[in-house]
């Protein structure tokens, strides 16, 4: 804008300057046309006043420079002449000048002179005697007033560029200096030009919805991030090239990217066939699932196409966290399978019992030995049953339970005291220590940690063994500790003795009447109650179960 208005000043100061000089010009030519006619009136008169005293001897050496004088008798004919023969040129009476010099005693005019091939002008003077005296003197044309006038007029043009050219510059930073400086965030506080109000006054209003919408988009912005922030599913805004638009924080995490991604092709980090068939077939317009295995689990992805105007824009890729759900169905399954087996060997057993009973070939003295076996196979299935139960119950989580001011010495006590019986006949002592303490926690599950721990502690035990139930309190809060002396177990199965339906040693697991989920049950107790669990073993020395419960 600048250089456009430097040119246009500079563009009307050269037209102003050459429309000033063509009038300068014209004015300064017809001033010098009349001083030259003004001249050479004068020069006619003096020359006409010498001749009428001295006759036609004045003329004789005279000289006036750039002047022709022409001495022209009452009939026309010329009688003198300084430039040419007089007896070569015809009459004068026909001139203008001379009719009016010859009428009123003075006349002048200018013509083209074909003889001298000039415009000239002339001036005659009549003399006393009738006779007229002319002068003439050749008309300076434009032109050569022009390029007599060519230096200076050169040099006033130079020195008017370069003021024009210094004026244009300064005037136009001038005139441009308020535009840049306009407050275009605040419209109306500018006061540079009257002219600019208008426009001042639509940008305010167009600022005053800007700003609305502005706060309308970051009010969204703001409500969109704190729910993708809150999301635990992984979501993945991509464009049509697959480049990462939108990355919330779980998405960044299951992903491995970083806030810089933004803006880079995702192919570039997940290179897996599954994932890029997954979204080619996104930009293709079809909602797409599929499972990957990322560094950090299994993911079902969910891509969806968003299509504008009949063409995809782009995709939206969701990532759900199903480690736990495979390994959940996983678990199932095992646990389905385990249980149809652990209930498959007592139906076993009670049948083929059952029938032998039934076909009558069981001799009178093995009665009583089969019914104690069928009577022991079914409260073996009933313990089972029990437990796949209260294990199906704490899967299904707290439920109506609800958490209570408990006293672990007083309940430990209490599973103590109807455990003696079992110790008894197991050869093995059991003992108590420590303080009442008070946690907050579910009644029933400190029952069932504390029965299934002290069960475990004495079936697993040898003659002569011994089971110590501690109470007490730490720093961290409450803790009870369970520890016997019996066969301990080995370190390689250690990590899966809380797994359902392990068993370190089967064939005495099943002698001594174990079902395989008393651990399980003990370990979905203490995650309920959010409290911790260790293990401390050993084979031949015996084991130590601790669980601290939170204050």
């Amino acid at each position: 804008m600048t250089k456009r208005i430097f040119r246009s000043i500079l563009l009307v100061a050269l037209a102003v300057l050459l429309a000033s000089l063509s009038a300068i010009m014209g004015l300064l030519y017809s001033y010098y046309t009349q001083i030259q006619q003004e001249q050479l009136k004068n020069q006619t008169l003096l020359a006409a006043q010498a001749a009428s005293h001295e006759g036609v001897a004045y003329f004789d050496g005279l000289q006036i420079p750039d002047c022709r004088i022409t001495w022209i008798g009452a009939d026309g004919t010329v009688l003198y002449d300084d430039h040419m023969e007089t007896e070569q040129m015809e009459n004068h009476l026909e001139w203008e000048e001379i009719r009016e010099a010859l009428e009123s005693g003075y006349g002048e005019s200018a013509r083209y002179s074909v003889t001298l091939e000039e415009s000239y002008f002339y001036s005659a003077q009549r003399l006393p005697d009738g006779t007229v005296i002319r002068l003439s003197m050749a008309q300076n044309s434009m032109l050569n007033l022009i390029l007599a006038m060519a230096q200076p007029i050169c040099l006033v043009i130079a020195l008017a560029l370069v003021l024009s050219a210094f004026l244009a510059s300064r005037l136009s930073r001038a005139i441009v200096k308020p535009l840049n400086e306009l407050d275009l965030e605040d419209p109306m506080t500018n006061g540079c030009y009257g002219e600019l109000t208008p426009l001042l006054r639509r940008l305010d209003a167009q600022q005053r919805q800007v700003r609305i919408q502005a706060r309308d988009l970051v009010h969204r912005k703001n409500e969109f991030d704190t729910i993708t922030a809150s999301m635990s599913e992984g979501l993945v805004l991509l464009n049509n090239s697959c480049q990462i638009l939108i990355l919330n924080p779980a998405a960044r995490r299951i992903l491995g990217l970083s806030h810089r991604s933004v803006g880079t092709d995702i192919l570039t980090y997940d290179k897996d066939l599954g994932f890029q068939e997954l979204l080619l077939q996104a930009l293709d317009g079809k909602r797409t699932e599929t499972v990957v295995s990322l560094t950090n689990g299994e993911y079902e992805l969910d891509a969806s196409p968003v299509i504008h105007e009949g063409t995809v824009t782009g995709v939206v890729l969701l990532l759900f966290d199903v480690t736990e759900k495979l390994r959940s169905e996983q678990l199932r399954r095992e646990f389905t399978a385990n249980v149809s087996h652990e209930l498959k060997s007592p139906l076993h057993a009670i049948s083929g019992y059952a029938e032998l009973m039934a076909k009558g070939i069981v001799a009178p003295e093995d009665v009583v030995p089969f019914s104690e076996k069928i009577h022991a196979e079914a409260q073996r299935m009933v313990r089972l049953v029990e437990d796949i139960l209260h294990l199906s119950r704490l899967d299904e989580g707290v439920g109506e339970m609800s958490f209570e001011t408990v006293d672990l010495y007083a309940r430990a006590q209490e599973v103590v005291s109807r455990s003696v019986d079992h110790a008894t006949a197991q050869q093995v002592t059991l003992a108590l220590e420590g303080q009442p303490v008070k946690i907050q926690a579910i009644p029933d599950l400190v029952m069932g940690i504390l029965g299934n721990l002290c069960d475990n502690a004495i079936k697993y035990n040898r003659p002569g063994g011994s089971v110590t139930v501690r109470v007490g309190r730490k720093d961290e809060g409450a803790y009870l500790t369970v520890e016997d002396t019996g066969i301990g177990i080995p370190p390689e199965h250690q990590a899966r003795i809380f797994q359902r339906f392990y068993r370190v040693d089967k064939s005495h697991s099943k002698a001594v009447g174990g079902t395989g989920l008393g651990l399980s049950i003990v370990k979905h107790a203490v995650q309920i109650l959010e409290g911790q669990i260790q293990l401390d073993s050993a084979p031949g020395k015996g084991t130590k179960v601790t669980v601290v419960f939170p204050k």
